[in-house]
């Protein structure tokens, strides 16, 4: 009966402890996190404006249409990303 209790109590403190690992995050996860929401943000917005000063420099009488364009539809798309990455 004793060894019953006392590997009850073990398992509830151990699962108390992975609660607390669970809600705890590190400064480097957090960090590790941050920084890909930034990547995650910056790639398609940066992705879109060269995408789009390559197509303007092709087509004549284009401007800088495709560079705004695209670089609206890159901001469109990080922050999808970023929405989706933090609804997981």
């Amino acid at each position: 009966m004793n060894d019953g209790r006392r590997l009850r109590e073990e398992v509830e403190r151990d699962a108390r402890r992975l609660d607390e690992a669970r809600r705890k995050r590190s400064v480097l996860a957090q960090a590790r996190f941050l920084g890909t929401l930034g990547l995650v943000m910056v790639l398609p917005m940066v992705a879109g404006a060269y995408l789009g000063r390559w197509l303007d420099e092709r087509l004549p009488g284009y401007s800088q249409s495709w560079t705004l364009s695209l670089l609206l539809l890159g901001v469109l798309v990080g922050a999808i990303n970023v929405y989706l990455m933090l609804r997981e």
